[in-house]
């Protein structure tokens, strides 16, 4: 499929409401005058299974999201900032029921058939980022930025810091919430008017006018979407596409009223669904757990490559011709003409590309560098070069830690957390921005400081993440050294364990004897995250929950299994993941020893991780009265970022 064929999909996509065929789409293309040989069926069905930009209706029949969301009612809650300001902040309360591509600064709200004016107000970020949060934490900064250009310039200045202050376009309620007498706790039920333009229809309702039963009805089939969304998608591209599969699997219920927003039942009402970490990202997921780490780097379906990257694909390098001509661009830029040197730089050695295909991509290139050196311009360039050659190394970088790590035979369960994870989304990320620096036009500085700002952040990720790979290489060589040592040189070891707390940000890595059975670990467990040992528990393997082992099995026992990750159930509210590092000396072949750690641990009697999250929440933003409550709950003095690392080695030692 040709990039015109893919854009005439996204058009018909945009501006069809009525189920279609795939049929219907090679109609449309062919209708454009669009024709090309080859199976456009086939590469239509891949497009919208792969892009998950549709919905399947049954084995033939799609329905795009516009005709799913679109006369769709949902529910909008305002805050007590908003009604004491008279305004409405769009933010994330649209999702899905509103086109992606656009921002919310877009969005147009009408009351009685008439369009809301809008306004600007100004304040610091943190009072507005909870209106974004929904599109992932970490991309709220980037939406408010995208608000206005004042903004965009406001955050570039200092990559490292937030500004003081920023502005906001939003919708100017003053009049309405008067004149219908809106209080606290009331509701707007929103119309979807126009999916595509992102228009509205509000209706006022009072907060007490539905029955606890009829609001039951559509938080159960709210979590029942999201949980088989996350068995059928898993963590997405993006929490907005979960949130669209999550309503497209809670079916007609979650499209209807009566219902509660979206912030109001990820945040206040269900158990069962959070927030997690992703890598460097965030998605839902099960309250409690953690996304289970990937092996390798993902190498996403490409559903039209051509012959180029179809070569690359197959070798693990899951790039556009755009990224490779965008490399050409960097050649030209550096004045190199050294065509050896291009392709070490878009395929390292590591990768280990086999003749025949290093031919193919050798001719690719020369018929470009052909092509692309007539039209170059160094003094247009003189700009994005250099963040296109910084981006382009990083790219480099990425791709050949990922082969040398595909290569070691290291086991990746004891990697540190998400590793390929977040090594797929600094590759997306560079990769993408590499496409938007091919181009013959001069982009404005302040995209390209948005470009080279998020650079800074994907280089000190990785850097991150390079030196924790490295201290891991390490410690596995010398694991392995160990175990060849003469017997006359016997010598105790201790395993290192990371445990992470399902659901929170807080860990501790011990070195435990090897000696210890899984019940001297449950106990060092407890000790280590100050727990009253009045649940009962259980170890599992997290890949086969039914695999309960034996709390008498040793360290050793688990170690010469090969296992490197272990689930720790303590009661059914709180799960403690325990990755498995190398073997190293012993100090004291007797005491368990924390070395590191992070974050104060929840008490185990609050209710799991979604409760411990509202409380801390409660402490940070709430009213005297809310802060007051959470600290009878997590106890006077409680401070989310404490972590006393000789306090810890005390209790350990008092497990003896």
């Amino acid at each position: 499929m040709t990039t015109t064929q893919e854009n005439a999909v996204y058009r018909f996509l945009e501006n069809t409401v009525t189920p279609f065929t795939v049929d219907d789409i090679v109609a449309h293309i062919r209708k454009l005058g669009f024709q090309r040989p080859g199976s456009l069926i086939l590469e239509i069905n891949a497009l919208l299974t792969n892009q998950k930009i549709a919905f399947n209706l049954d084995m033939r029949k799609w329905i795009s999201r516009r005709g799913y969301f679109e006369s769709a009612c949902f529910v909008i809650k305002p805050t007590k900032l908003e009604l004491l300001n008279g305004i409405l902040i769009p933010g994330h309360r649209c999702i899905p029921f509103a086109n992606p591509l656009l921002f919310p600064h877009d969005y147009v709200f009408y009351w009685k058939g008439k369009p809301i004016d809008s306004l600007n107000i100004e304040g610091s970020p943190d009072e507005f980022y909870p209106y974004y949060s929904l599109f992932g934490e970490e991309y709220a900064p980037q939406y408010i930025a995208r608000d206005n250009p004042e903004n965009e310039s406001a955050f570039s200045s200092d990559f490292y810091e937030d500004p003081l202050q920023v502005s906001l376009k939003v919708t100017d309620m003053r009049s309405i919430y008067r004149e219908s007498l809106f209080v606290p706790g009331d509701y707007f039920i929103v119309k979807t008017r126009d999916w595509k333009k992102g228009l509205f229809d509000l209706t006022r309702l009072s907060g007490s006018a539905w029955t606890q039963q009829d609001l039951q009805a559509w938080l159960v089939a709210a979590e029942i979407g999201f949980e088989r969304a996350f068995e059928t998608i898993g963590a997405g591209d993006s929490t907005e596409e979960q949130i669209a599969f999550a309503y497209w699997y809670g079916r007609e219920r979650m499209r209807t009223i009566p219902a509660y927003s979206l912030e109001e039942f990820i945040y206040e009402k269900t158990a069962r669904i959070e927030t997690v970490s992703y890598g460097i990202e965030t998605r839902f997921w099960y309250a409690g757990k953690e996304i289970p780490d990937q092996v390798e780097i993902e190498n996403k379906e490409m559903p039209d490559r051509d012959l180029i990257e179809d070569v690359l694909y197959r070798n693990n390098i899951p790039i556009s011709r755009f990224v490779v001509q965008s490399y050409m661009r960097d050649a030209f830029f550096r004045r190199d003409s050294d065509m050896l040197r291009l392709i070490e730089r878009i395929v390292p050695a590591s990768v280990g590309m086999c003749e025949h295909d290093r031919e193919i991509f050798t001719l690719y290139l020369m018929e470009m560098y052909h092509e692309l050196v007539q039209i170059y311009s160094l003094f247009l360039d003189y700009k994005m070069g250099p963040v296109r050659q910084r981006i382009g190394e990083l790219h480099t970088a990425v791709i050949d830690l990922t082969a040398r790590l595909r290569k070691n035979e290291l086991d990746a369960s004891r990697l540190p957390k998400h590793t390929f994870i977040i090594l797929s989304q600094i590759q997306e990320h560079a990769a993408s921005s590499l496409e938007d620096l091919d181009t013959d036009e001069l982009l404005s500085d302040a995209d390209l400081t948005l470009i080279d700002n998020s650079l800074e952040s994907m280089l000190e990720t990785y850097e991150d993440m390079k030196n924790l790979i490295d201290e891991y290489i390490d410690s596995f060589r010398r694991g392995n050294l160990a175990l060849v040592r003469s017997k006359k040189n016997i010598v105790d070891y201790a395993q290192v364990l990371q445990l992470s707390i399902g659901g929170t940000e807080i860990w501790r890595r011990l070195q435990i004897p090897m000696h210890y059975q899984l019940r001297d670990l449950h106990a060092s467990i407890q000790k280590c995250f100050n727990w009253n040992n009045t649940y009962p528990y259980r170890f599992i393997t997290p890949s086969h929950k039914e695999a309960i082992f034996n709390p008498k099995l040793t360290i050793e026992e688990i170690n010469t299994q090969k296992i490197g990750e272990l689930s720790y159930e303590y009661g059914n509210r709180w799960t403690v993941q325990i990755i498995l590092f190398s073997r190293i000396e012993a100090e004291n072949e007797h005491t368990p020893q924390c070395t590191a750690g992070s974050g104060a641990p929840p008490p185990d009697h609050i209710d799991g991780p979604v409760q411990f999250r509202r409380l801390v929440a409660a402490l940070h933003t709430g009213t005297v009265e809310e802060r007051q409550a959470a600290l009878r709950d997590l106890g006077s003095g409680f401070n989310t970022e404490q972590f006393d690392i000789e306090l810890c080695n005390h209790n350990l030692r008092g497990q003896l």
